[in-house]
């Protein structure tokens, strides 16, 4: 009998790819920086806050959407539609809708922008924070146990 452990696959579902993980993973601290703007110029008022703010978002998007692009057409093969795949496009789209929304906000004048753009900021921080738990929380990775 032999007493050598063995790995066994547990999720049968397919890694992310490393270059899509660096995707996802680099919207999230553009999107964090875009809310703490957001605070700066709530607290401050002053005018340059809001501007960084939307140059994040739009660093934000140009991470995020190609992500979901990739996310999407990977939905193509058989192997990668399970459940938490599907959770983790719908999440990723999610991120991406509400990052356009929040961009739209961040587009009006100075003054009219907040307090809705840092609502907005706010629901893409946890969108994208949900979305990584999925990506980078071993839901989406090859577990392997002991058997």
């Amino acid at each position: 009998m032999n007493t050598h452990a063995v790995p066994v696959l547990v999720a049968p579902d397919r890694p992310l790819h490393p270059l899509h993980l660096l995707l996802v993973s680099g919207a999230f601290p553009l999107f964090l920086g875009a809310l703490v703007a957001d605070i700066a110029y709530a607290q401050t008022y002053e005018i340059q806050w809001t501007n960084f703010a939307s140059w994040l978002l739009v660093g934000a998007l140009v991470f995020a959407v190609p992500a979901l692009v990739w996310a999407l057409a990977s939905l193509l093969l058989p192997a990668a539609r399970t459940r938490v795949r599907f959770w983790y496009v719908g999440l990723l789209a999610l991120t991406c809708v509400l990052g356009f929304v929040d961009s739209l906000v961040h587009a009006m004048d100075a003054w009219q922008k907040m307090p809705q753009a840092l609502l907005w900021s706010v629901l893409c921080v946890l969108s994208i924070a949900a979305t990584l738990w999925f990506a980078l929380g071993g839901t989406l990775r090859r577990r392997e146990v002991v058997a």
